[in-house]
């Protein structure tokens, strides 16, 4: 048994803990909202994120981040990628093990969340969980696998001892960058993949936007040093496909809200979770400029969200682009 922190109660976070809890460890679980805190001690549900799960009675949420993190053997950080910094500040001095469990790239500065992890906690040895993952199917032990990335062979292996279970299953890797990479485009492309549902632009339209999408990961990916194979993988290609061809996606579904000809504010309004992709589609987009990486999807989805571009000029700008090769020189 080991003592296993996790900061963020969301709906992910709070599915890892059931997991862990599952697995036989003793569970603590960070939370803002008091009322989330509350009643996953008093209730065993987490009513605002996850209802309906029954969860383990043993789980312990707790609204002091420092003590859930100075407690535990292994920390897992499931709280949003633009948060992520200021939490790990809190967590100043945690030098366990770190499981990044968030998919994005942060706003403004552009950094990867193993990047913001090495400023803001340099003692803490990092790993990287990414994958096909829908909190609820999790939580209710439906089979899942993973991708857990680190560039600690040793590190690796006692995590995936720790983390996997019979369900829940780990596949170790140790491009750090492409599992990271690879999370936080496959978002913006699930909002892209929304619009071409919501504009009626047909299956044929969704099925080369996930394909060309998956190119616009992959070189993005190697101009940080990340490998093409990683995202051939589940925190690539797997969870791409998930989040693309599911409706229970935040960021699909957002996606189909605004083809539909909903505004962005009013969509995100009425949402409790973070759609990881929206701030992502920026900084990917601002990464793949200063990085000469040729990034069309995601600029186009950048352009809808951020600049005011109408969807109909956005679509009509990829289609107009000129032939060229499918892979190799262009």
């Amino acid at each position: 048994m080991r003592r296993i922190g996790i900061i963020g109660a969301g709906a992910w976070g709070t599915a890892l803990a059931q997991v862990l809890r599952g697995a036989g460890h003793e569970v603590a679980l960070w939370g803002r909202e008091p009322d989330v805190v509350a009643g996953i001690n008093r209730d065993h549900e987490n009513k605002l994120f996850l209802p309906g799960v029954a969860l383990d009675p043993a789980i312990r949420a707790d609204r002091d981040v420092g003590a859930v993190g100075r407690d535990a053997e292994i920390l897992l950080l499931a709280v949003p990628t633009q948060y992520l910094r200021a939490t790990s500040r809190a967590l100043d001095g945690v030098a366990v093990p770190v499981v990044i469990c968030a998919k994005g790239i942060e706003a403004g500065t552009g950094a990867l969340t193993s990047e913001i992890l090495a400023a803001e906690l340099p003692g803490a040895p990092i790993a990287v969980l990414s994958g096909p993952t829908f909190a609820v199917e999790v939580a209710k032990g439906l089979p899942t696998a993973v991708t857990l990335a680190t560039r600690d062979p040793a590190l690796g292996r006692d995590l995936v001892d720790a983390l996997g279970t019979r369900s829940f299953r780990p596949y170790l890797g140790d491009d750090v960058v492409g599992a990271e990479i690879g999370g936080a485009v496959k978002n913006v492309m699930a909002i892209a993949c929304g619009i071409v549902e919501g504009r009626r632009l047909g299956d044929n339209a969704r099925g080369a936007l996930i394909t060309r999408g998956l190119a616009e990961m992959v070189r993005l990916a190697m101009a940080k040093g990340g490998r093409a194979e990683t995202l051939m993988g589940l925190s690539g290609l797997g969870d791409l496909v998930l989040t693309c061809t599911a409706t229970q996606s935040r960021n699909y579904s957002l996606g189909l809200s605004l083809g539909q000809g909903r505004a962005l504010n009013d969509v995100v309004a009425e949402r409790l979770s973070v759609a990881e992709g929206v701030d992502s589609a920026a900084a990917a987009a601002a990464l793949a400029k200063r990085l000469g990486v040729d990034m069309p999807i995601t600029d186009a989805v950048d352009a809808i969200l951020h600049r005011g571009a109408p969807i109909d000029d956005a679509v009509a700008g990829l289609l107009s682009r000129p032939f060229r090769r499918e892979a190799g020189p262009q």
